[in-house]
């Protein structure tokens, strides 16, 4: 179990269950605001197995009545996961006749521009599921070709004859009418009751086909799936007496309802790193940091985000499972608003093998919880991450706080001499550092990368560790990044679930509408607005009175350029004929901010409008973080560990964090072991314990690495 002082509450007591590829993370809010929970291995056949069961195993070890809960809130990687194995239901795609290719040939650009023998990933629906219906509006919205309704009648025919489960639909310019989406949908549910159906048009009213169709293609893919297992563990629930509303975290990094996410499970694929972002932008605000880097690690992922202002990073489209690493446009493109961050397979369960050139490679392939790290004696034979750090005296059978799991030494020994030893001439603890070293320079190259990528500079910002692998890392990866502060927070094992209890209701409402401000269209751009403000305010309330903010947003570029930036708008203003005056003032000072100069004499266009409502959260209590030394404290042991700074194994300080007091100071190195994750600490780091029991690390002298 895990207390953590937080935020006060109503009084209630409320639910987070975070599912991640390795372990499904319980927390328990209790009335007086702080946490308790525990992590249970994932059951990948059954998810909800494994919530069921930690939540019953927390609940009467905090002597609560499931019937006591007032809010359970869920995150899981069950879509993603679908997504990235292709194991999601069998699925038809209809669009406008000629365009059945579009998912196949995609953009037509390279994400190795040089590369002849590129591989380009592969479709998610088959060219053989793919069908055509012959209709056509223009880019306006103007009628082309009238909607073919016999050949409608003829194409559901088929669509019934194949067995299919699912269907996607999405025809040229539907973010502009939908009309032609929503009559074939209506035919096909009139035909097949049973069908799941999704349309572009409601999933992703954006300009843009390739990635509205990859989109729309998505949901589809994994709706029957996730609505499924939503009923099922809502149900279940029920069963066991939580009558309590159940309501899932969304990738923009707010709660939404049950029925909201089974219609839309494509908005569900970023749901758990989400909530690792708002936790660590709650903590931004709560420690008074206006730049924080965000770095989540869990059993099967690393996941890294930028927060300024309190506030991550978002954007309007992600990829999922990208085939070349940190490439842009090698992965599925995903066109829904989220909060912006880079994934790699670079967790505990990461397996590490070595290559045709003889050099140590991690993941992405992870052992996941079946059967698990070596170490774990569940039947895993390849060494992974975990089996390093327990090789180099990080880790501890003692102090693993995931439960019915005791780790084996030996096992891990063996493991790494087989899976790179033997290959390199390695003894077990080389092969183990080779290990930590390359998956810490994997993470520290994605968050160059990811930096780079947003135009920002890591110099100056503040690391927030969490997940239960973080924490083992993070110094070292503060240290290869040059970063000068490390927070590891109190409940940082379960982070993300802690998020989940901290994010607002919030929804996104985006679609695409184009006008210029030549001739610019007031009447349009009103209606826009007004229609995603109703649309994202049924979300939210979902008929209450809830207090919200309404934040609204325009993309808009020169005319003849491809991409666009995003202009924020005052939140209640509605435009009158000196609106494109105003927008080029607002689009001309973005577009300095971004790359430094204007250009002068060029139409400015408007491409894409978004209108974010969220419910107003109370205000946190501000912590003051003291970096002064404090008294300094002796361990309570010593145990041989692997120091990165010095090259060897030295004797290292051991100490329980449970047992720490605000104020005192620890010297590296220094191992500082709790039941969900360990904080390891190198020969030139300082800890020092904080009043809300905040880990605050950062280095005694300055030392390049």
């Amino acid at each position: 179990m895990t207390n953590s002082s937080t935020p006060p509450t109503s009084g209630s007591v409320r639910i987070g269950a975070d599912v991640g590829g390795t372990f499904t993370d319980i927390v328990l809010e209790r009335p007086d605001g702080t946490y308790a929970s525990t992590k249970v291995l994932t059951t990948h056949d059954a998810p909800e197995r494994a919530i069921l069961d930690g939540l019953e195993s927390l609940a009467a070890a905090e002597s609560v009545a499931l019937a006591d809960v007032e809010q359970f809130i869920h995150g899981t990687t069950l879509a993603t996961n679908a997504l990235i194995e292709r194991r999601g239901a069998h699925t038809a795609l209809v669009t406008t006749e000629g365009f059945r290719d579009v998912i196949e040939t995609r953009t037509e650009s390279r994400f190795e521009q040089y590369d002849l023998n590129i591989v380009l990933p592969k479709p998610l629906i088959e060219r053989r599921h793919r069908h055509t219906l012959s209709e056509r509006r223009g880019a306006r919205g103007d009628e082309l070709i009238p909607f073919d309704e016999q050949g409608a009648a003829a194409l559901i025919e088929r669509i019934a004859g194949e067995g299919y489960e699912s269907v996607a639909v999405g025809f040229l310019h539907s973010y502009v009418d939908g009309t032609n989406e929503r009559r074939f949908r209506d035919l096909l549910l009139e035909a097949l009751p049973d069908m799941s159906v999704s349309i572009s048009c409601e999933v992703s009213p954006q300009m843009r086909e390739y990635e509205r169709f990859n989109t729309v293609c998505a949901n589809a893919y994994v709706q029957p799936l996730m609505a499924t297992y939503l009923v099922r563990l809502r149900d279940q629930l029920q069963e066991r007496g939580v009558v309590a509303p159940l309501y899932l975290v969304h990738s923009g990094g707010g709660l939404m309802s049950v029925d909201s996410a089974a219609a839309f499970p494509v908005r569900l694929v970023e749901s758990g790193p989400a909530g690792g972002a708002i936790f660590a932008a709650d903590l931004a605000e709560r420690y008074g940091r206006d730049r924080v880097f965000s770095f989540d690690m869990g059993g099967t992922t690393a996941k890294i985000s930028l927060i300024d202002d309190s506030r991550p990073a978002t954007a309007k489209t992600f990829e999922v499972d990208r085939t070349a690493r940190f490439k842009k446009g090698s992965g599925m493109p995903i066109s829904i608003p989220v909060i912006d961050m880079i994934e790699i397979g670079a967790g505990g369960g990461s397996i590490a093998h070595v290559d045709t050139l003889d050099q140590i490679r991690i993941g992405p392939h992870s052992a996941g919880s079946e059967p698990g790290p070596a170490a774990y004696s569940l039947g895993g034979e390849d060494a992974t991450v975990t089996d390093a750090n327990l090789q180099l005296g990080r880790l501890h059978p003692d102090t693993f706080g995931a439960t019915d799991i005791d780790l084996s030494p030996q096992l891990a020994t063996e493991a790494l001499v087989r899976s790179v030893g033997e290959r390199l001439g390695l003894d077990a603890m080389t092969a183990a550092v080779g290990v930590a070293e390359v998956v810490d320079e994997n993470m520290a190259n994605a968050a160059r990368a990811h930096a780079v990528e947003n135009g920002k500079n890591l110099g100056g910002y503040t690391m927030i560790a969490f997940g239960g692998g973080a924490p083992l890392h993070a110094a070292r990866l503060m240290d290869k990044l040059g970063l000068d502060e490390l927070i590891v927070p109190p409940g940082a094992g379960v982070g993300s679930a802690i998020g989940f209890l901290v994010a607002p209701f919030s929804y996104e409402a985006v679609r695409s509408f184009y006008t210029s401000t030549n001739d610019f269209d007031v009447v349009g751009s009103n209606r826009v607005l007004s229609e995603l403000t109703d649309e994202a305010m049924a979300f939210v309330r979902q008929g209450t009175d809830t207090e919200v903010t309404v934040e609204r947003q325009v993309s808009m570029r020169y005319a003849g350029q491809g991409w666009e930036i995003p202009v924020m708008l005052d939140a209640d203003s509605s435009f009158d004929d000196f609106a494109a005056e105003l927008l080029s003032a607002k689009f001309t000072k973005a577009y300095e901010e971004f790359f430094g100069r204007a250009i002068d004499d060029l139409a400015i266009e408007t491409v894409s409008w978004s209108v974010r409502v969220s419910s107003v959260l109370p205000p946190r209590d501000r912590v003051s973080l003291a970096s002064t030394v404090g008294e300094m404290l002796e361990p309570g042991g010593h145990r041989d560990a692997y120091d990165p700074v010095t090259g060897d194994v030295v004797p290292t300080g051991l100490f329980e964090r449970t047992s720490l007091e605000p104020g005192v100071t620890i010297d590296g190195p220094a191992i500082i072991a709790e039941q969900q994750t360990t904080t390891v600490l190198a020969s030139h780091h300082r800890c020092t314990m904080q009043p809300d029991r905040t880990l605050f690390i950062t280095r005694r002298t300055e030392v390049s690495s």
